[in-house]
């Protein structure tokens, strides 16, 4: 590896600035426990929400906000975000993030619950996006709900999918590093999406929907 490969890594999580209402609720976040995703995590969920003109986006895992934020800065003007969580902090923290940046009212509709339970009631190829940030062990589960749940040329988008740099390492073997080893290569050799593995942040799997 380049000796330079750490320091250009760095520079493209700097490369933009965290915008204030994302930085107050990456804040709010912290206070409660939470692990909000980086800059460039964040501006990756926006440019796929931008290039989709995504108006239905559905987050599984809400946390403070943060990720929520910027999803809707890439969204469509009338999009609306469905985003779910089963901490209640966590929404409250949200709804306040939400509001602070000046979204509408219709343009979030958080959902408290079981991520499992919530999105079998969810509407078959009616979202153009799905993005998951939820439990790891999890993770399979909410690929196969979020398969039935994106339209034809949907983009499917997975957190943590390097899982601290575990996942490139043989020897790592737990239970959270191998799930999400193996469904990462299950996705990338998957018939019904085409894949890649971002070195943003924790990595994040981006995968369309053919």
């Amino acid at each position: 590896m380049s000796v330079q490969k750490p320091a250009s890594w760095s520079y493209t999580e700097e490369f933009l600035t965290e915008p204030p209402a994302v930085e107050a609720a990456r804040r709010r976040g912290e206070e409660l426990g939470c692990t909000p995703l980086g800059v460039g995590v964040g501006a990756a969920l926006r440019l796929l929400a931008g290039a989709l003109r995504a108006r239905t986006v559905c987050e599984i895992g809400t946390g403070a906000g943060v990720s929520g934020l910027w999803l809707l800065d890439g969204m469509a003007p009338e999009g609306v975000l469905t985003t779910i969580d089963i901490e209640p902090a966590h929404q409250r923290a949200a709804r306040t993030a939400f509001r602070e940046a000046g979204m509408a009212p219709q343009r979030t509709r958080v959902i408290m619950g079981n991520a499992l339970s919530v999105l079998p009631r969810l509407a078959d190829r009616a979202y153009d996006m799905v993005f998951v940030d939820g439990r790891k062990e999890e993770y399979p589960a909410y690929v196969e709900q979020a398969s039935r749940l994106l339209r034809s040329g949907g983009v499917l988008a997975l957190d943590n999918m390097l899982w601290h740099d575990k996942v490139a390492d043989p020897v790592a073997r737990d239970a959270t590093t191998t799930t999400l080893r193996d469904l990462g290569k299950a996705l990338r050799d998957h018939d019904a999406f085409q894949a890649t593995l971002l070195p943003v942040g924790d990595g994040l799997l981006a995968a369309v929907k053919r």
